[in-house]
């Protein structure tokens, strides 16, 4: 149970220590990442506004037809290259990076190498 507690306390002061770092730079818009074990869902969100400006996910149809499964990298990195052409849709071309209180690691750090490399600026 121990452990469980120390997971969930670095898991918080990760989130509102990225989350502050984020504040900072209010002038572009957020990348949110949420991963669940099954999928993983991104937004660009305009926190000025209060408005979700473009958003992807491993579950969205397009994606989903060209992914076998919806929780692993190469999921996360067509989410990634999806959700860059979608904010150059919506006029967006830089952005912060939100990884929440997951680690840069893994599906995260592939989505956002993905977007990267779609043009997008994190």
């Amino acid at each position: 149970m121990k452990h469980e507690k120390l997971i969930r306390a670095q898991r918080t002061r990760r989130r509102f220590r990225v989350r502050n770092r984020i504040k900072r730079d209010a002038t572009r818009p957020r990348l949110s990442v949420f991963r669940s074990v099954a999928n993983i869902y991104c937004q660009i969100i305009d926190d000025a506004s209060g408005r979700t400006l473009a958003a992807a996910s491993s579950v969205d149809a397009d994606v989903k037809s060209s992914i076998k499964y919806g929780g692993n990298k190469t999921a996360a990195q067509a989410v990634g290259k999806v959700i860059a052409e979608r904010a150059k849709a919506a006029g967006v071309t830089a952005v912060a990076f939100d990884r929440g209180n997951y680690k840069y690691h893994g599906r995260v750090a592939a989505l956002a190498d993905a977007a990267r490399e779609a043009g997008l600026q994190l």
